[in-house]
């Protein structure tokens, strides 16, 4: 089949948006990625403050500062954030939030060191984390969905994880949560590695080689490449996992010690944050608004954000539990933590206990 030519509007997006797939689902890189800061002075709100129960201001006043850790690069997938920063929820809740990106493998770290206060982290980063000793805790689900999938043409033959055998399946590597996914997707089918042709794509490119046809299948994210791959004109199928193992996938992560130091703060943020989420559900705009107001740039191709951003809303909510945003699926994460330790991915016994903390979460 002749590829698809894409326009060079849209290929720079895609350009964007594979290098966003770095966080959106933790890929378990190496690469250091430049830090970048969003304003911290909120402008006041316009919807009300925080319950008073919620503020985490000093007893002087001050606003309590909290450094967060979010994705590689900027992205309207972090509109709950940016809506919570310029609608003044932080500052309302006595807060003062300086928004980072980094890459997940470093954020993880940092943020078991303190170095960072709290930040969106995969749930399978954590699992191995925990188990080497590194003092992180997952205190809410941004994600109640595994956002990490498996990507044919629509017209490949490929409906299951069954058709995937002797097809070659584009990667970025054989680490992190994308190769844990398909590990879970292929066993589905009583398939193993050796039954596909593993094609790694360390620059993050298998989306450009499913498009091409050098590839029958690529992983990537629900809310990134089959979007884009729609937009240059190619319809897709997406083979999930959520119906396999409830890999846990990004929600906010802190350190241990963190949590001891800045409890109240943290729980304030933890309730600005689910706010500003369930306002983003109902009103999409809002997440918009806020996302191009701090990222102009992407506010070039409104409709394609709104596409990505309706699908990160659609992968926030949990069918399987039906739970408000930010619950923690425990039973999902002991589900996760088993299969994962089958997969040599735990190399120290660890608990669901050692892994989540729900004392963030509103009561």
């Amino acid at each position: 089949m002749q590829p698809t030519r894409v326009p060079a509007r849209l290929a720079r997006i895609t350009g964007l948006l594979a290098a966003l797939a770095l966080l959106v689902a933790a890929c378990g890189g190496t690469t250091s990625s430049p830090s970048a800061s969003t304003p911290t002075d909120a402008p006041p709100s316009a919807t009300g403050s925080a319950p008073p129960s919620e503020a985490a201001a000093t007893p002087s006043g001050e606003p309590v500062a909290l450094t967060v850790g979010l994705g590689y690069i900027p992205s309207v997938q972090f509109a709950q954030f940016y809506l919570a920063q310029q609608a003044g929820y932080y500052a309302d809740a006595g807060l003062a939030v300086t928004l980072q990106n980094k890459i997940d493998p470093d954020l993880i770290t940092l943020l078991g060191q303190g170095a960072v206060d709290i930040g969106s982290g995969d749930g399978t980063s954590v699992i191995p984390a925990v188990s080497q000793g590194i003092p992180v805790v997952y205190t809410a689900t941004i994600y109640g969905q595994f956002p990490s999938v498996v990507i044919t043409k629509a017209d490949s033959g490929i409906a299951s994880a069954a058709d995937l055998k002797g097809k070659k399946i584009g990667i970025p590597g054989k680490y992190g949560s994308s190769w844990i996914m398909l590990q879970a997707l292929l066993q589905s089918a009583n398939l193993t590695p050796a039954d596909v042709d593993i094609v790694e794509f360390p620059d993050f490119g298998q989306a450009t080689a499913l498009q091409q046809g050098t590839v029958d299948a690529a992983t990537g994210f629900a809310n990134n490449e089959p979007i884009v791959l729609k937009n240059a004109g190619i319809a897709t199928t997406v083979l999930t996992v959520d119906s396999v193992v409830p890999l846990p996938g990004p929600g906010l992560v802190t350190g241990t010690g963190t949590l001891s130091a800045k409890e109240a703060a943290l729980k304030a943020f933890t309730s600005a944050t689910l706010r500003a989420m369930d306002e983003i559900a109902a009103d999409p705009q809002k997440g918009l608004d806020a996302t191009f107001a701090l990222v102009p740039d992407l506010a070039q191709d409104p409709a394609l954000q709104r596409q990505i951003l309706d699908a990160t809303v659609a992968q926030w909510a949990n069918p399987r539990t039906g739970a408000a945003y930010g619950t923690i699926d425990r039973d999902g994460w002991q589900q996760s933590l088993d299969f994962m330790t089958t997969l040599d991915l735990v190399p120290n016994p660890v608990t669901v206990d050692q892994l989540i903390n729900e004392t963030l979460l509103p009561s």
